[in-house]
């Protein structure tokens, strides 16, 4: 079965087929820098995870390229350096490092080429200047504007209407502009902001022009695949597609556009007010990343999912269902699964793979040789591959979380020790029962299980998880 993806460009479901077979080419927006990135940010990031590793599959790792930029240089950066008393370079690496740690928790892949802003001026202004040449842009009061009548294929990315886009835009109806849909290329910049020199002053990028210089530095004028959430397509992608094109005399852009739907939480739209702005930092102090990860991916991408804390009890108890299942099993190497591959072919249908997973595991329970039970175990896990899930040790999984050895902090620490000590306590059981002690033996499995800890006694010794 072919891959087909649903392009926004054309509105349906199309079969994917590159520019270049030999070099599959993905450009995802990144994040804007600023503050702890929330739940709503992980979503793109899982979603286009998934389809790279698909890529990857398909194509051969060699054959594809993701970028997924960082912005660096934004309003939002400059407000909340100044809210914080805080350098905003300072601010940028700071929140930069926690989102890739956020990531890597939630066991994503890292892009090809990870593009900062404010390393690509040089490649905005050339960009500016093109477009100003060929009369798409203009200079007004130490502004650069792209002019939208200048384009006439402006707006068929989102379908709007002039009235909806200048509305939707939400963009300030500047005096010094020829048409109020008008965008900024470039702006001015005062001492205390960032800027660099320009034809047209001291000044800094607008946030449109950005990804169109990063993303043709790195992946060229044309390329395959450009992802990012709903709330992207207008202005930002529509923008994009504008300056992009007419830099480069209508050649075409990207030629598949994919979107990924709306996140609530708790049935309602994500809000400080609301109480239930929740970050990928506040999620990962619930519940491991591989089960957030698994709770996004138990939605179609394009659908909107409703983040809740009964999603994510379904997401471990799921887990824990295939870990039990895959505990002990020396797992014999497999290709991907048929099924698995189909599901996913589908426009990344991840609800279906999940329950070709499912379905895996009934098989698993039920196989009755070794042999069987081996087989069933490698499909399981490399059905898992494609999804970024069931790639843990099993025993890590079912005793909390794994620790990356790499990692050095107090937390790390507490809980090394805290293995340490149950390990101890599973010791002085076992020689509690050898003396016929099993008093002292039922004490301390009760002890452990006050504490969340569970002990499961088999043919291989003691072993022991954390209660669901």
């Amino acid at each position: 079965m072919p891959l087909s993806l649903h392009n926004t460009l054309t509105r349906k479901k199309e079969v994917f087929a590159p520019i270049d077979a030999k070099k599959v080419r993905m450009y995802v927006c990144g994040p804007t820098v600023y503050d702890f990135a929330h739940i709503g940010n992980a979503r793109p990031v899982i979603v286009f995870d998934v389809l790279y590793r698909l890529l990857r599959h398909v194509y051969g790792e060699a054959h594809v390229r993701y970028v997924r930029n960082i912005t660096d240089v934004d309003d939002k950066i400059n407000a909340a350096a100044k809210a914080n008393g805080e350098n905003i370079r300072d601010l940028t690496e700071r929140t930069a490092k926690e989102f890739h740690a956020d990531t890597k928790a939630l066991l994503c892949l890292e892009p090809d080429v990870e593009p900062r802003a404010t390393e690509h001026i040089a490649e905005m202004i050339a960009m500016i200047e093109r477009l100003i040449a060929s009369g798409h842009a203009y200079e007004a009061e130490k502004h650069v504007l792209f002019s939208v009548q200048a384009d006439k294929d402006y707006g068929k990315l989102s379908h709007r209407n002039r009235d909806e886009m200048i509305a939707g835009a939400r963009v300030e109806v500047a005096p010094y502009k020829r048409d109020a849909a008008d965008f900024v290329l470039w702006k001015p910049s005062p001492d205390d902001l960032p800027g660099w020199d320009s034809p047209w002053g001291r000044g800094r990028p607008g946030w449109h022009i950005e990804c169109s210089a990063m993303s043709e530095k790195h992946l060229g004028p044309s390329f395959d695949i450009h992802g990012g959430g709903l709330d992207l397509i207008f202005p930002h992608h529509e923008n994009e597609i504008a300056q992009s094109e007419c830099a480069h005399g209508g050649a075409p852009f990207a030629r598949y556009w994919l979107h990924n739907g709306f996140l609530m939480v708790e049935g309602a739209k994500m809000s400080k007010s609301e109480g239930n702005f929740r970050t990928i930092r506040d999620v990962l102090g619930e519940a491991p990343g591989e089960a957030a990860r698994f709770a996004m991916l138990m939605g179609h991408y394009r659908d909107p999912l409703d983040w809740t804390s009964e999603r994510l009890m379904q997401a471990i108890y799921g887990l824990d269902r295939f870990y039990m299942a895959l505990r002990g099993i020396d797992a014999a190497p497999a290709a991907i699964p048929v099924r698995v591959l189909e599901a996913l072919d589908d426009d990344l249908n991840t609800p279906l793979a999940i329950a070709r997973l499912y379905e895996l595991l009934g098989e698993l329970n039920t196989a009755n040789t070794t042999a069987d039970k081996a087989r069933w175990a490698g499909e399981l896990r490399a059905g898992g591959l494609l999804l970024g899930l069931l790639q843990q040790d099993s025993e890590a999984w079912l005793q909390g979380e794994t620790i990356d050895p790499n990692e050095i902090s107090d937390a790390v620490v507490k809980r090394l020790e805290e293995r340490d000590w149950i390990d101890e306590q599973i010791r002085l059981r076992l020689a509690a029962r050898q003396t016929k002690n099993f008093a002292e033996a039922d004490r301390i499995r009760t002890d452990l299980a006050l504490k969340g800890i569970i002990l499961e006694d088999g043919p291989k010794g003691t072993t022991w998880r954390r209660a669901g």
